[in-house]
């Protein structure tokens, strides 16, 4: 298990032994996924940036329902949003932008209105130790540096443009990316010096890169909406797998994974 893994994992076993106050102050917000009886399996189309924290998740829901089972698809929002629109089985779509989300609640795909369950923000991952000893969004426009941003089709490749027009920045990466991991991995395998990937990301790869903030970031945060799905094939199941990401277990694993509370 990688160590960002473990410490979701971690903060889910310190929700579940919490007592006195604490838990009652929680019982509200997750009283109905601990007690609802359901079953079946539950297929979770999500954001790639919220791998680490939705498998946790995942696995504390199926611990709490004996009997079912979550599956996730990760993939680029956009991605994800295609294929729901183009007929793909799924229960939950949660999306890394509401623009991503509003393709599917426009084509009619989503059984009412999405709920926003977190907000995450951009980050400069570098090689580890910062060998570049970049220090500052501007610094990634430095020749010779190699640079990974992703699509802007997909929302943190939106974020990335946001954040350097805000800059006044003109960036050309040596690739875009589908997805947020693509970009990190590139990174991490030493094929590029630096990416404009998400905070949660870069905490996710513990050692394998170091993290710079940079203040235009605060132009392009992203909510992250979630929804239950109009054709979902097991949607009283999915429903409580929604109010475990909004309760206030599933906000504590979110945000021990670097989220920012909507």
């Amino acid at each position: 298990m990688s160590g960002a893994g473990a410490a979701v994992l971690l903060a889910l076993s310190a929700c579940s032994s919490s007592s006195g106050s604490e838990a009652a102050s929680d019982s509200a917000g997750s009283s109905s996924s601990a007690s609802a009886k359901v079953s079946g399996q539950v297929t979770v189309f999500a954001a790639a940036s919220l791998k680490e924290s939705f498998t946790a998740l995942g696995e504390e829901f199926e611990k709490q329902h004996p009997g079912t089972e979550v599956t996730f698809n990760f993939a680029g929002s956009d991605t994800l949003a295609a294929s729901i629109t183009g007929g793909a089985p799924a229960d939950v779509f949660a999306s890394a932008s509401p623009t991503t989300m509003a393709m599917v609640t426009e084509a009619g795909a989503t059984a009412g209105p999405p709920s926003t369950f977190a907000r995450n923000e951009l980050e400069i991952a570098t090689l580890p130790g910062n060998p570049d000893r970049i220090a500052s969004l501007k610094d990634l426009t430095a020749s010779g540096l190699k640079v990974v941003l992703c699509d802007e089709t997909v929302p943190c490749g939106a974020a990335a443009r946001k954040a350097l027009q805000a800059g006044g920045l003109d960036l050309t990466p040596v690739s875009y990316e589908q997805d947020v991991k693509s970009a990190l991995t590139k990174v991490e395998l030493k094929e590029a010096d630096a990416a404009l990937v998400y905070k949660t990301d870069v905490k996710a790869a513990g050692g394998k890169v170091t993290g710079v903030d940079f203040p235009e970031a605060a132009e392009a945060v992203n909510d992250y909406p979630i929804a239950l799905l109009e054709d979902a094939p097991h949607a009283d199941a999915a429903q409580v797998f929604i109010e475990l990401v909004k309760s206030a277990e599933g906000q504590r694993v979110l945000t021990d994974a670097g989220f920012r509370t909507p």
